[in-house]
């Protein structure tokens, strides 16, 4: 059975502003000391598993060329459009039409993963993978990667599971609901309760799985897969696509289908994952010096203390700060408590307001 992977690359990463703009979004940038790009880690991740012909990329039109750009090796054809953004449920419905279309009535397994993640230990998650498609292969079964949590976060939902074996090796676990992400004291309650993994938005089915899911529980973006799925390869795929995606309805796969649909199972991750949602994640990615600062760029820091700076070639001196992110770019600064990250998005809320979109 072959093994294919959807990428998901349509984001904007607004709580990394001011870096990550609408021009080019936190999974384009790099964030980690080899260089690489998020969306370069990301496939190269799983090439031991997938072949580069069998990865598809969906991702926003003006996105086409960072695309090309970063993974050239990527041919062309698996790099989708969606022509307005509708939510992870038609995302993932465009590329299982791609996908489907190219393997005809041979089914096949396919991941969907987020672009912007960061992975530790590479080769743990792939065993996670393989052991993933090994269960979605057998019946109708929808896994999903839930990751082992090791404090109260309240930035994600949670997958509560039951002490319930899927397979003879004991490796993935039936789901028994989907939680939405929590205020802090409903997080440690899930924390102390062994009962519960966070919610990592990476799922693994059977091609032929998932559409039928779509039928049973999402029958108006199922008929337009259908015929976009139809006209894949012909001259009206792109004005079919243009005109039927815009239309369907904006609705997230963990509420269109997950939550409604039996047979879910989840394998715990513990390889090191983390989304990169906000800049203090760079705190788990990147060593802090003796004083507990991170910093990047020409940085000179006096009595300054746990602190997150990052620059470019202007120098940024700092004198007598702590619990402090800043961040500068060629036109914008960001100077941010570290308890606030979490309303940097209310900044760019304000711009929009503002028409100021040149910040965005």
């Amino acid at each position: 059975m072959h093994k294919t992977a959807l990428i998901m690359a349509g984001g904007r990463g607004e709580r990394f502003w001011p870096r990550s703009r609408k021009n080019l979004p936190k999974q384009f940038l790099s964030l980690t000391d080899d260089g690489k790009t998020m969306i370069q880690l990301t496939t190269e991740r799983l090439l031991p598993i997938v072949a580069m012909e069998d990865i598809y990329i969906v991702t926003n039109r003006d996105y086409l060329p960072l695309i090309r750009e970063q993974l050239p090796e990527l041919p062309s054809e698996n790099i989708i459009c969606e022509p307005v953004g509708r939510n992870t449920a038609p995302c993932i419905a465009l590329g299982a039409a791609h996908i489907a279309k190219k393997y005809g009535d041979e089914d096949a397994v396919m991941m969907v993963l987020p672009s912007d993640h960061l992975v530790k230990y590479s080769s743990l998650y792939q065993t996670t993978l393989r052991d993933a498609c090994e269960v979605a292969q057998k019946g109708e079964n929808l896994v999903t990667i839930g990751i082992t949590p090791d404090y109260p976060e309240t930035g994600y939902g949670y997958i509560k599971f039951v002490n319930e074996i899927n397979d003879e090796d004991g490796r993935a676990f039936r789901v028994d609901s989907f939680t939405e992400k929590p205020d802090l004291e409903k997080a440690k309650e899930y924390l102390a309760s062994d009962d519960y993994l966070w919610n990592s938005g990476m799922f693994l089915w059977k091609l032929s799985t998932i559409i039928r899911k779509y039928e049973e529980l999402l029958p108006e973006i199922y008929d337009a897969m259908q015929k976009i799925k139809a006209a894949i390869g012909t001259p009206s795929q792109e004005q079919l696509i243009e005109e039927l995606f815009p239309k369907l309805p904006s609705i997230s796969i963990d509420y269109g289908i997950m939550e409604k649909a039996e047979n879910i199972y989840t394998i715990p991750g513990t390889f090191g994952w983390d989304d990169v949602g906000s800049w203090l994640a760079l705190e788990r990615i990147k060593k802090s010096n003796e004083f507990g600062n991170i910093v990047d760029g020409n940085i000179v820091t006096i009595n300054t203390s746990n602190c997150i700076i990052q620059g470019t070639e202007k120098l940024i001196a700092t004198v007598g700060l702590k619990d402090l992110v800043i961040v500068d770019t060629k036109d914008a600064t960001l100077i941010c408590d570290r308890d606030h990250t979490a309303d940097i998005k209310k900044v760019l809320e304000n711009l929009k307001i503002c028409n100021r979109n040149e910040y965005l």
